[in-house]
């Protein structure tokens, strides 16, 4: 993840910032594009907050999992009050970063929500990220790691 977010800072739910490159390292991505004022996002929200926290807090050593929240919210008071309210403690790219706009180019992001999967180089596993969790839950975390190349033990 060190390419995708290069010398840039992300923040915390509870608005720290935070190195990319320690965050990230040796985990599989999810990067969330998601808003707010959409519905569709508040219905799968919860759904990817009850993934994330089995992945991280409930299994043992927690999984090598991490999700970077892209804001496609009206303004930075909007993206802390849907972060606050709904999201897990994962990571986010601050609001004012124009950088979310090359994100949404890269991964091809017409519409929102969607959640893209990607490896430590920011190559994408899977832009279906959603309808996965939605039609697998936890197993298709598994599929991720072995397209992710982290060398790990992780077990589900």
């Amino acid at each position: 993840m060190v390419d995708v977010f290069s010398g840039r800072l992300l923040v915390s739910k509870d608005g720290r910032s935070v190195d990319p490159e320690e965050a990230l390292q040796n985990k599989v991505v999810g990067l969330y594009f998601s808003a707010g004022w959409c519905s569709p996002c508040r219905d799968f929200t919860p759904v990817l907050c009850d993934f994330y926290t089995e992945l991280l807090e409930e299994t043992e050593p927690p999984a090598p999992f991490e999700v970077v929240f892209i804001s496609s919210d009206h303004s930075a008071e909007e993206m802390a009050g849907y972060m606050r309210a709904m999201h897990g403690d994962w990571l986010a790219l601050p609001f004012h970063d124009p950088y979310k706009h090359d994100l949404k180019k890269k991964y091809n992001i017409t519409a929102i929500p969607k959640l893209v999967i990607v490896k430590q180089t920011g190559e994408v596993i899977t832009d279906k990220g959603r309808k996965q969790i939605r039609d697998k839950g936890l197993s298709c975390f598994r599929n991720w790691l072995e397209g992710a190349d982290i060398f790990q033990n992780f077990s589900s």
